[in-house]
């Protein structure tokens, strides 16, 4: 053991280490069908091909990721295979973002043929660790017996477009992040990434924000851009949804209510779930990168490691999902996602007002967005840094987003599950955002934000009603959240959260080239014909 593995064990609440003593095998190298030579590092505790675990990563095999998924998990008995993708940290070829099926399958093959390879394998790994899992989830074969898919997602373009709107300040931070890794001391000065690359954030056209960031033109920042839809065949072997409803390896989830790929990994569970699957959910209150959040992930991966590839349950929980709930700040078990639920509609009423009977008749709330000075994204799912909650009052003053609060709540109110809210607008322009974001308020007024999103609106889609309104569904962050006797329910409507996500700049203009901005003018309707709401499921 290691001073620094020894430290962190205690801290993230391990189980006692069974192997003091852990062999290295460094750089060993892994040939790919086209020539290409991945390097990878082997942990191994002592005993007689201990059983295997396959992580891949493309932030370095060694430093933080060798001792979090290599060392770690070494010293509690598995052999640990640390590969680093292609074009990273000595790999050969060039990094190609989230398209990781073939070097997948091809080092499950090269496993298969060396003389310690036990006959079967399990995987593990956080954000990008989990996705090249999903890569090879449909097709790696029954000798896969475990995935824990830590803060992570089988759909990548759900992550990069959530909500249709390109995820503007995760994605050149993680791009600006790669580019840079390899740097000396690039963990030491990681920190002032932020800093540097607020600047770039308000700079038009995205398509130079790559070089501005990195010196150099990036082809998958520029493919990014240039790929905005789904079905775009880009995107077809970098999304990995076909392994939802293939026969994989059991599955482990563990996400947080401010993690950035969490609506896309409950899609996963309910998809695994609906096929027949029983994965198992673990959802805490944390962000991308929070310490605690990182602690349980590695717990659960040693759990569920030790359950799937040595037949030991002990360390499992009782039940298959465990969610902490924000406002009561406890944890609940539970025997699936979500719980049973009542659906309650609070509507948007006149002067401000949230109420859960029907809206009478009413104008039409408005306001004017204007690219050029963005709604700005305060608290909420990050990458890295900043706050998941805040208060929202310095937000809520501006002219731009409108703001429906409810009376004093008379008791407890405990939301559990998907919120959404189904409104009824309409904008001057054909090409606009909508966001929208749930708080509670206390009784010193204090608007604390507990989930929102954004839905980009272009021409017909989604497509107007009779007299020219449009309804737009907007499915908010899963929450499990209680709001407490005497606070109130806020609904914030605005058309931007900049720069988590790219400002709507109101024109048809290709992301990668667009420069210029029109306003919008944008009205919310609340009335007999037009009952926009928030739709919350309540439990108990």
């Amino acid at each position: 053991m290691t001073v620094a593995s020894r430290f962190l064990g205690r801290a993230f609440g391990l189980p006692p280490a069974s192997a003091r003593s852990v062999g290295v095998e460094r750089d060993l190298k892994v040939p790919m069908s086209d020539g290409a030579v991945l390097l990878a590092d082997r942990y191994v505790p002592p005993g007689e091909k201990p059983p295997l675990v396959l992580v891949r990563s493309p932030y370095g095999r060694r430093g933080p990721f060798g001792l979090l998924f290599g060392r770690l998990l070494a010293e509690r008995g598995f052999q640990v295979l640390v590969q680093s993708c292609r074009g990273t940290f000595g790999s050969t070829g060039s990094f190609d973002p989230f398209a990781e099926r073939d070097d997948g399958l091809a080092t499950v093959a090269w496993m298969r043929r060396q003389a310690w390879y036990p006959g079967s394998f399990g995987t593990t790994g956080a954000s990008y660790l989990g996705i090249v899992q999903w890569a090879i989830a449909a097709d790696a074969g029954p000798e896969h017996k475990a995935m824990v898919a830590l803060v992570t997602t089988s759909d990548t373009h759900a992550t990069v477009y959530e909500g249709g709107s390109f995820s503007l300040q995760t994605m050149l931070g993680w791009t600006d992040q790669v580019a840079h890794q390899e740097r000396l001391f690039a963990l030491i000065r990681q920190p002032a990434a932020a800093r540097r690359l607020a600047p770039l954030f308000d700079r038009l056209p995205l398509g130079a924000l790559d070089r501005k960031a990195t010196g150099r033109q990036v082809r998958y920042w520029q493919d990014w851009l240039a790929h905005p839809e789904p079905e775009d065949p880009y995107w077809a072997p970098r999304r990995f949804g076909g392994a939802l409803s293939a026969p994989i390896a059991p599955a482990s989830f563990v996400g947080g209510w401010y993690d950035i790929f969490l609506p896309a990994q409950l899609r996963d569970y309910a998809a695994l779930r609906d096929a027949g699957h029983e994965p198992r959910l673990l959802i805490g209150p944390w962000q991308h990168t929070t310490p605690a959040g990182i602690a349980a992930s590695l717990r659960e991966s040693v759990a569920f490691l030790r359950a799937r590839l040595l037949d030991d349950l002990g360390l499992l929980g009782p039940t298959p999902v465990r969610i902490y709930v924000t406002g009561a700040e406890e944890w609940r078990d539970l025997p699936s996602w979500p719980p049973q639920a009542s659906e309650q509609r609070w509507h948007l009423q006149s002067a401000g007002a949230l109420r859960q009977d029907r809206p009478a008749a009413a104008e039409p709330d408005n306001y004017i967005y204007d690219p050029a000075k963005p709604t700005p994204s305060l608290a909420g799912p990050a990458l890295a840094g900043g706050k998941s909650r805040t208060d929202n009052r310095s937000l809520e003053a501006r002219p731009d987003v409108l703001t429906y609060t409810g009376q004093p709540l008379e008791s407890d109110l405990e939301v559990i599950g998907q919120v959404t809210a189904d409104l009824f607008v309409r904008s001057s322009r054909e090409h606009t955002d909508f966001f929208v974001r749930l708080c509670e308020v206390d009784p010193s007024g204090r608007s604390v934000n507990v989930c929102d999103a954004l839905r980009r609106l272009s021409p017909g889609q989604p497509g107007a009603e009779a007299d020219g309104t449009i309804r737009v569904r907007i499915e908010l962050w899963p929450a499990a959240h209680r709001f407490r006797k005497g606070n109130r329910l806020r609904v914030q409507i605005s058309s931007g959260a900049h720069p988590r996500y790219a400002r709507n700049l109101g024109t048809a203009q290709s992301l990668v080239s667009a420069a210029s901005s029109v306003t919008a003018r944008q009205h919310v309707f609340h009335d007999p014909e037009h009952p926009s709401a928030i739709i919350l499921p309540a439990v108990g």
